[in-house]
């Protein structure tokens, strides 16, 4: 027996450990690097197929007139799909055939309270239709040039909802594509016009790039008063006037959860060119459950670039 062979013996039951221990080092850095569904099951199927099944048939009740000119960002609800399905279908149908890929997904903070805004860093996203990888390349360069109001905080994505629940209509009608993800912790104005700033510098002359707002509208007034106060926000995100949008949400008109979401698209796809904006459908929960006295308001609408204004719906 030479000292080398001494040595492996005496290193042996080490290398042993840590032959061990080297699955559970994968799984916690897949863990860190993957953002794990929190919905499956709860807010929408958990089994693929029942999933699969699930959206196509929302996208098949969904009949939105057809848009033309360039597409350049959405307004979706994140509700269940039991309630909000129906609506963000209508938008979701008029992606199909468009060839987007890369999707900004911009959503408020529900449980996280910080400053800023926060840009996830993660490599990839995972629902029960498998996995959508995140533009890293670009989500940095957001960063960047966002210091130091954008950055990335983990704990800002981690149990946020207001983005998975995109994912799986995406995936349905998209092919390849990556998502950028991105959580407003303040909803101001000024943060949002410093995100339309960005934005449209990151994002240049990019065709293949789909700004997406997530939103519910007014929460749990009753059916009339909250059909009120949508109709409202509605109104000025028809007129496209992002302004009097954050005016009439300052003065309690109409309410929003994603409100700052709402307006940094607005403004940004404006920066980026959009002149029209489309009402694609409007809902309320008690449309669904006959419940009237405590309802959410459900929006989807299109932010376009027309070529010939003659030609689109108004």
């Amino acid at each position: 027996m030479n000292r080398y062979t001494v040595r492996l013996i005496t290193l042996g039951p080490i290398l042993l450990a840590f032959m061990s221990l080297y699955p559970l080092c994968i799984k916690a850095e897949e863990k860190q690097s993957v953002r794990l569904p929190i919905l499956a099951g709860q807010w929408y199927p958990r089994s693929r197929d029942q999933l699969q099944k699930r959206v196509e048939h929302l996208l098949s009740e969904a009949a939105t007139p057809p848009v033309k000119g360039t597409l350049k960002a959405i307004i979706v609800p994140h509700a269940g799909y039991t309630y909000s399905g129906p609506v963000a279908a209508h938008a979701y149908k008029i992606l199909q055939g468009r060839p987007f890929r890369r999707i900004i997904l911009v959503g408020p903070s529900h449980r996280a309270t910080f400053k800023g805004v926060s840009v996830n860093l993660q490599k990839v996203y995972r629902t029960p239709l498998g996995d959508v990888p995140v533009d890293l390349s670009m989500a940095k360069k957001i960063i960047q040039l966002g210091k130091p109001c954008i950055r990335w905080l983990a704990q800002a994505h981690g149990m946020e909802h207001s983005l998975e629940i995109q994912l799986p209509f995406l995936q349905t009608v998209l092919s390849e594509f990556s998502i950028v993800p991105i959580v407003m912790g303040q909803q101001d104005y000024n943060t949002c016009l410093d995100i339309s700033r960005i934005l449209a510098e990151a994002l240049g002359r990019s065709e293949d790039t789909l700004i997406l707002a997530s939103s519910d509208l007014s929460h749990y007034h009753t059916y009339q008063k909250a059909k009120e106060k949508d109709l409202e926000f509605i109104k000025h995100t028809k007129a496209f006037d992002p302004e009097a949008l954050d005016k009439a949400l300052s003065k309690g008109h109409c309410e929003a959860c994603g409100q700052g979401p709402v307006i940094a698209t607005m403004l940004t796809a404006r920066k980026l060119g959009a002149d029209q904006s489309y009402i694609l459908d409007y809902a309320n929960s008690g449309d669904i459950t006959g419940y009237h006295n405590r309802v959410v308001g459900y929006l989807a609408a299109a932010l376009f670039r027309s070529s010939d204004r003659d030609q689109h719906p108004r």
